[in-house]
């Protein structure tokens, strides 16, 4: 497949590079500013705010083919939702038109609380701070402006409460629409096991439009559907 991953400099967007590639597919890493990681990888300047830019991407060129799949994997320093909603439907729009599946690596705060399933996680105290509520909030604009969106093809994937570079063990736990804990107690993956994680739903899509993984221990790969 060539899979282009947007938002390909960061941290998990530059794991997903790099697991899309070690499987053999072929990468577009769409970024500000590109950089060459691997002869599996394409870097492209793309701005996720420019339309043009970013459909002529995917559409492919000479030079490489055209996307399969697109990962979308963009965060703000500070937050900034009117960017993040704002690209995500521009690579919507661009998808629908090329028939392009999108998987957006999206927020826990999207998620329902698994002590309240009333209640989102972005609205609960005891995994969201109030400092960090504004990130969680973006992150349900933009599962929102998914939902709305009238022809893409898309799944928004929930990383669990906590999410940092790691080990790369490709266990983990799926689930849909609550938060997910392990059997330890924590809401945690490893950067590298999301990746691993993001990867298996592009290769075998699910039937779900929100799903999200947490680690698992254990010698071997899980993947259940809760």
């Amino acid at each position: 497949m060539t899979v282009a991953v947007l938002g390909a400099t960061g941290m998990v967007g530059g794991r997903v590079s790099a697991e899309a590639a070690a499987r053999g597919h072929r990468v577009l890493a769409l970024s500000r500013r590109p950089a060459r990681e691997s002869p599996a990888v394409t870097p492209l300047a793309v701005d996720a705010r420019d339309p043009a830019a970013v459909h002529r991407a995917l559409a492919g060129s000479a030079s490489y083919g055209p996307a399969d799949a697109v990962v979308l994997s963009l965060r703000t320093e500070p937050v900034d939702c009117e960017f993040l909603v704002g690209a995500t439907r521009t690579v919507l729009d661009a998808a629908a038109r090329l028939g392009v599946r999108v998987l957006v690596v999206g927020g826990a705060g999207a998620l329902r609380s698994p002590g309240a399933p009333g209640l989102l996680v972005a609205d609960d105290p005891a995994y969201v701070p109030a400092a960090i509520r504004p990130v969680a909030l973006a992150g349900v604009a933009q599962l929102r402006a998914c939902r709305t969106h009238p022809d893409a093809d898309w799944v928004y994937l929930c990383p669990p409460a906590l999410l940092e570079p790691g080990e790369r063990t490709g266990r983990y736990l799926r689930g849909t629409d609550t938060l997910l804990t392990a059997a330890d107690g924590r809401s945690w993956i490893s950067a590298e096991d999301l990746a691993v994680a993001v990867l298996d739903e592009v290769e075998a899509p699910g039937r779900e439009r929100l799903v999200t993984v947490v680690h698992a221990a254990g010698p071997a790969p899980v993947a259940e559907s809760r």
